[in-house]
């Protein structure tokens, strides 16, 4: 039998503490319910504003636009740090114990991180944009802009401020933030629409919009942090990855799966561009948009149980911890086959909806793009299961698998075109959820509550007296 994985002491709760598993149960439903509330109303605004940008711009300067949108994206990932996950992983306990100094050095600590990733972003964003222009066959009249807006979205990325408001479990306010994105977003197309719609235009009304979003988020976690802005706790951030043990090595595991990730989600964009041009892209992003529609449902059905399983570690038995997460993995299921079947649908109505007649044919592309978010969908809860549970590593080791079976995949099917290249994706996608299930499964099977550990651990040692 296995090494069986136990919780250390900081990480557990009196019995008398620990959460009913009906409780965290309600929770998630209740963290999901609001961010479905508030990105089901940005998903709609941001449909009005897809359908404006790829309307007035047409196809190519689409395509130019989603490549450079697509870049940012994958900088943004590559650079940065999930310092939110640390927030909630190391921060559940503090919550839960009221530490708020240790709690607020924390946040400060991860805010710092942030810091240090945009400006790293933004040197590799000059190397790229300047640097390797010709190689990489960059229209030069979008590298300047290109570079700059890569820039704005590296210091427009709020990790830290997240992981602060949902390790308070205050996923409402996060909600409320965010709708000032596809509202903003709507008004500013909308009035570039009239003004004269061109790639720079959106670019900057993007990036000002996002940047102002930042500040807005920074501000609210400070004011319901209860120690806000601390600044001793910046100062004490070497104090702080001592209390924190492991939380370097975390920070590193989970970035590079985001790097993944990242690679995942805007890697296949970036080679239709490069293989078959700025409309082959246009038309891949806006059937990816919506896919990643689709995807969008586990992105934040993660974000409502992350806090939610880190919480259940700290306070819950391993029993009810393995029902949780079996239950969650049902439902995601049946939520990833509904996916699959909205695609088949209504995927090619909603595309002739948004772009016109020269986006309709991405049909075809849409629905192996949404066989890969069905399996994003029903794979939810193993990634959290193994950061709460100390194996983030094997996390990663998914990731790797994923992004590995993805270049395998686009090498053997790129002569299909964008077709080959989203059937690519979905392949990619099983081949994920495979690694990641069973990692999770197995992990979950080697959990015991640190009581039984020690009753283990004396029979063992009784045993050993004897003989």
């Amino acid at each position: 039998m296995g090494r069986k994985l136990v919780q250390t002491p900081h990480m557990t709760a009196p019995a008398q503490d620990r959460l009913a598993p009906h409780s965290v149960f309600r929770s998630i439903i209740q963290n999901t319910a609001w961010l479905l509330g508030g990105k089901g109303f940005g998903g709609v605004l941001s449909i009005a504003y897809l359908a404006i940008l790829s309307r007035s711009l047409g196809l190519k300067d689409f395509g130019h636009f989603a490549l450079i949108f697509g870049t940012s994206q994958a900088l943004v990932a590559i650079a940065g740090f999930q310092t939110w996950q640390a927030v909630v992983r190391y921060g559940a306990a503090y919550v839960h114990d009221g530490d708020w100094v240790r709690f607020s050095r924390l946040s400060m600590l991860c805010g710092m991180i942030d810091a240090l990733a945009a400006v790293i972003g933004c040197t590799i964003a000059i190397v790229i944009f300047f640097g390797f222009a010709g190689p990489l066959k960059l229209n030069p009249e979008y590298v300047v802009m290109g570079c700059a807006f890569n820039c704005a979205m590296v210091w427009a990325r709020v990790s830290a401020p997240t992981g602060m408001l949902r390790a308070l479990n205050r996923f409402d306010m996060a909600v409320y933030v965010e709708a000032f994105v596809p509202i903003s977003r709507l008004l500013a197309a909308s009035a570039i629409w009239f003004a004269g719609p061109n790639v720079g235009r959106f670019l900057l009304a993007w990036a000002v919009i996002d940047l102002s979003c930042a500040v807005i988020y920074w501000t609210i976690a400070l004011r319901l942090s209860p120690r806000g802005l601390d600044f001793a706790g910046i100062r004490q951030w070497r104090q702080t990855v001592k209390e924190n043990p492991g939380i370097e090595r975390f920070l590193l595991i989970v970035s590079a799966g985001s790097t993944l990730d990242a690679a995942y989600k805007q890697g296949p964009l970036l080679a239709v561009g490069w293989f078959l041009g700025t409309s082959a892209a246009g038309l891949y992003r806006l059937a990816d948009q919506l896919a990643q529609g689709f995807s969008k449902v586990s992105t934040l059905i993660a974000r409502a149980i992350y806090p939610e399983i880190s919480r259940a570690r700290v306070a819950a038995t391993s029993e009810q911890f393995r029902r949780m997460v079996r239950r969650i993995s049902m439902v995601a299921g049946l939520a990833g086959a509904t996916v699959v079947v909205a695609a088949l649908t209504g995927g090619k109505a909603l595309l002739a909806l948004i772009g016109g007649s020269a986006f309709e044919r991405g049909a075809v592309i849409l629905v192996p793009l949404a066989v890969a978010s069905s399996f994003e969908l029903a794979s939810v809860a193993f990634e959290p299961v193994l950061h709460s549970t100390g194996v983030a590593r094997y996390a990663l080791f998914g990731r790797m698998v994923t992004v590995a079976s993805l270049c395998v995949a686009v090498l053997a099917l790129k002569s299909m075109g964008a077709i080959g290249i989203a059937w690519a994706v979905a392949a990619a996608g099983a081949a994920g959820y495979v690694a990641l299930g069973v990692m999770a499964l197995t992990t979950l099977g080697r959990l015991e509550d640190p009581e039984d550990a020690l009753a283990h651990h004396g029979m063992e040692e009784a045993n050993s007296t004897q003989d």
